[in-house]
């Protein structure tokens, strides 16, 4: 008899023997038939058991009363004190010089904009980007126009006719110049900058760039976008302008303070965009302790205008900390580094010529910054302990983004995971590019629609305050294998809730989580967090494209502007105190636990 026959006859005994009333009375057949009758028993269950070889699905198991799944965690947040304080203007945008080549500047007095704008308020706006370094001003308040392009002059006459011609409302409260495009207007403006990109693309695929007027005119339009929108903006100057002995040449940059200054505006500085593509975009290096030399000499410019003498100056705004930026960057602090408030570098995370939407969803890539922050930070501490550290100018894709990926529910994941981890490691402000202008990896396209990251940052700015807490998690364990480094598909991050949110008390805290796995995950609250009431704020993609799409649902209802100048009421959706929380597949969201009177979040 078969090994497997003989053991299933043993057990097939034993569960008679397990239940004797089962077994027939010796009055009724002799017991000698309880042989043949066990094989029998015994080939059935042998026969059953192969036949579910391969198959996939669990057998059924009987659990002890009581016995949690293991696929359960369990999460408490640490609320004494906060591990790290951020910047109260956190996430903070900016507009790139490009959108004065595509005409966008003139739009920007748009009511739908400035209404987007002020959602994302408290923040920096800084206006720089590759064509920083093609900047020149010119203090004209009626210019020619100069603007090449294709087709016909898009705009009507100037910046008063716009407004005239537009049906311009005035913001009383603040005196800000609000418009109302017609939509023929825009229609025609989106043709001229679809074009426009194409230009802007080929300049920036072969590294040559055609300067950019900016008039006293466009400042004006800048700073009333910024102002009426509560944004501070940060104006990067020309840093390519150079003498014959290569020190900076001054002479733009000082006619743009004088008018600033005359108009009372309030700004801060910095000068230059990724200085160590200088010598592929102009033919000329400039070396770290030049460029420290340079900023002392703006800040010796700054000083004497009353209003800019404590202005804020930040840079160097350096690429990614690779051995030649990182020499730089060396440089520049034994110079320059008691000049700046901040000290600023940049981050892209993929190229955006070979991008798939997978790549959004790799904890390998979400995990490329936490390296370079250690490089900066090694760096700045050297030189400057405790200086604030930024990272400006973060996108997910290079070459402008790609289209349904970079502006798609996918890219959240990427936006998501990089604030929680840089409020984590204690940088100071992350700027994100762009608001809006041409490419793909802005918040707002060129329709004037919010995109998901744009939803995705109005959750955080009304949920998420600066304190930054510590997370304890178990049942997240696994067993490291030899050579292979243990990623996280779930990240969870803990703040104080934002204390201008007024339908929190001060004491409660706000989690944001990531599920990048297929399968649902279930999280328990325990410690001070436990049977404690839940607000949920779920953010899915809305539509049949999945992750590739543009809309997105917060606990099930889409997320659209109730009018030009009204964003949607944000509602939670309250789960019971006690309740597991159920993050489904492939989201993100926000949960915010009422009422923990968490010492760290009572006060600022």
């Amino acid at each position: 008899m078969p090994a497997a026959v003989r053991r299933n006859r043993r057990t097939t005994g034993c569960l008679l023997c397990a239940f004797p009333e089962a077994m027939p009375s010796s009055n009724s057949r002799p017991p000698a038939c309880l042989a043949p009758v066990a094989l029998f028993l015994a080939l059935l269950l042998h026969l059953s058991l192969s036949s579910q070889v391969g198959d996939r699905r669990p057998l059924p198991v009987d659990r002890a009363p009581g016995l949690k799944e293991k696929t359960l965690i369990l999460l408490d947040v640490s609320t004494k004190n906060p591990v790290r304080t951020v910047n109260e203007n956190f996430l903070s945008l900016q507009l790139d010089p490009s959108i004065i080549h595509d005409g966008w500047l003139d739009f920007l007095s748009s009511k739908r904009l400035v209404t987007l704008a002020r959602g994302l308020s408290p923040a920096f706006l800084r206006f720089g980007g590759k064509r920083t370094d093609f900047l020149q001003f010119q203090n004209l308040r009626n210019p020619a126009k100069s603007r090449g392009g294709p087709g016909p002059d898009y705009y009507l006459k100037n910046y008063e006719d716009d407004i005239v011609r537009s049906d311009v409302a005035l913001d009383k409260q603040k005196g800000c110049k609000i418009a109302q495009h017609p939509d023929v207007m825009l229609e025609l403006q989106r043709e001229k900058a679809a074009q426009m990109h194409l230009v802007l693309l080929k300049e920036q695929f072969s590294n040559t760039y055609s300067n950019l007027i900016l008039t006293a005119r466009s400042l004006d339009k800048l700073y009333n976008f910024a102002d009426c929108s509560g944004l501070h903006l940060i104006f990067a100057l020309n840093a390519l302008r150079r003498n014959p002995n290569n020190s900076w040449n001054s002479s733009s940059a000082l006619s743009l303070l004088k008018y600033s200054a005359s108009k009372k505006y309030n700004i801060s500085w910095e000068l230059g965009n990724e200085p160590n593509n200088y010598r592929t975009m102009h033919g000329r290096a400039v070396n770290g302790s030049q460029l420290g030399k340079d900023y002392i000499q703006l800040k010796s410019l700054l000083q004497p205008i009353r209003i800019y003498s404590r202005a804020s100056l930040y840079g160097p705004n350096i690429g990614r900390p690779r051995k030649n930026v990182i020499a730089l960057l060396d440089g520049f602090m034994k110079v320059a580094g008691s000049t700046v408030d901040a000290v600023t570098w940049q981050h892209c995370y993929i190229d955006g010529r070979v991008v798939k939407v997978m790549d959004f969803l790799k904890t390998r890539l979400l995990d490329t910054l936490s390296d370079q922050i250690r490089k900066i930070q090694k760096v700045v501490n050297t030189y400057t302990p405790g200086k604030k550290i930024w990272l400006e100018g973060v996108v997910t894709t290079s070459a402008g983004g790609t289209n349904n990926l970079s502006d798609s529910y996918a890219a959240g994941f990427l936006w998501l995971n990089t604030l929680g981890m840089l409020a984590n490691q204690g940088i100071d402000v992350v700027i994100r590019h762009s608001f809006f202008d041409h490419g793909y990896n802005h918040l707002v396209d060129q329709n004037f629609n919010p995109l998901p990251d744009y939803w995705l940052s109005l959750l955080y700015k009304r949920l998420i305050g600066p304190k930054v807490l510590a997370v304890h998690v178990a049942g997240l364990q696994r067993k490291p294998r030899p050579g292979r480094v243990i990623r996280d598909k779930l990240r969870i991050y803990a703040h104080c809730t934002n204390h201008h949110n007024h339908n929190y008390v001060r004491g409660s805290i706000t989690l944001f989580i990531i599920n990048l796995h297929r399968s649902r995950k279930k999280i328990k609250l325990a410690g001070t967090l436990r049977d404690k009431l839940v607000h949920q704020y779920l953010l899915q993609p809305y539509g049949q494209e999945g992750l590739k799409s543009k809309s997105v649902q917060l606990n099930g209802q889409p997320l659209v502007m109730v009018d030009d100048g009204t964003l949607p009421e944000l509602k939670p959706r309250p789960l019971r105190a006690g309740r597991t929380l159920v993050i489904p597949p492939v989201t993100m969201g926000f949960y915010v636990v009422k009422n923990v009177n968490a010492l760290a979040c009572r006060y600022r």
